[in-house]
């Protein structure tokens, strides 16, 4: 028998001619990459037996977690939208961790499409284990969005994060319309959730610090919030992020005491003083738990 490499067309690959340029191999990665995949049920009943009974015991060792607001997910019928503030790699498992169960393994992440899919080892890595879809986050994409909206009418939960990446300072950056362009497309109501503690966990780099350290965190969700007529995407996710900021105040006092500052419009904004870089971060230091902002609003 021939060694393969002997072995010539059609039991092998054809051979290219010589005087034809050979195209660039494909590159299905990005927003081209094909993750359908990683919805199919095979793969679905794999991603929860790792998200059970590894993912789950291993963010409660490394981040004890106290979980707020679950009562408001009782009622929710069909898809929802979970807009969460982002300081830390941590909130995506974190957060997916404690959904409930009826949540849990019906969610998709919405994740950048030019970092998580940008190479196509990252690319399956991140589908099969948060079952993430690519999302342009720099700028509008018409497809990005459809993608988003067909997975939500076809029963589909998604997690995002409107402010587009982490924190670089530990405060919150402006929250995007997405996660409102979406509900108002979709009709899902968008639940707000704040995410507390995880930068202190797991920082981004350049903070500093890079390895992980055991500390407390907190998720707390709340109210689901729809848009009201003729409340356009920009005002209604402002109104998100109102929201997400009224649960980060319930985390540093107390239920009543952040309504009440809700109702009065006195609540602390989510993006710091508007100050130079080491005031801000003074100030977040000073702040408990490392997350407030304690100056009056400029």
């Amino acid at each position: 028998m021939r060694a393969p490499r002997q072995l010539r067309f059609p039991l092998a690959r054809p051979a290219w001619p010589t005087g034809v340029p050979r195209p660039a191999p494909e590159r299905r990665v990005g927003l081209d990459y094909d993750h359908e995949w990683s919805r199919r049920y095979p793969v679905r009943l794999a991603r929860a037996m790792v998200l059970d009974n590894v993912t789950r015991p291993v963010a409660r060792m490394v981040a004890p977690t106290t979980v707020r607001g679950a009562e408001h997910l009782r009622h929710c019928r069909g898809p929802v939208i979970f807009a969460a503030n982002h300081a830390s790699h941590l909130d995506t498992p974190l957060l997916l961790t404690t959904l409930p169960l009826e949540f849990r393994h019906r969610t998709v992440v919405a994740a950048a499409a030019d970092y998580f899919f940008d190479r196509r080892w990252k690319a399956v890595l991140w589908s099969f284990s948060l079952a993430a879809i690519p999302i342009e986050r720099s700028r509008v994409n018409r497809r990005s969005a459809d993608t988003a909206a067909e997975l939500l009418e076809a029963g589909w939960n998604l997690v995002i994060f409107p402010e587009g990446g982490r924190s670089p300072d530990g405060w919150a950056r402006p929250f995007r319309g997405g996660a409102a362009y979406l509900a108002r497309r979709t009709g899902c109501p968008v639940v707000p959730v704040h995410v507390h503690g995880t930068r202190h966990v797991l920082p981004k780099a350049g903070e500093g610090r890079i390895a992980v350290r055991r500390s407390p965190v907190s998720v707390t969700f709340g109210t689901p919030l729809t848009p009201e007529e003729g409340e356009d995407a920009r005002r209604f996710a402002a109104r998100i992020e109102t929201a997400v900021a009224v649960l980060a105040d319930e985390v540093e006092s107390d239920w009543w005491s952040a309504r009440r500052r809700a109702a009065s419009d006195e609540t602390p904004s989510l993006r710091g003083p508007d100050m130079a870089p080491w005031r801000r971060s003074w100030a977040l230091d000073r702040a408990p738990g490392g997350g407030r902002d304690t100056w009056p609003r400029v």
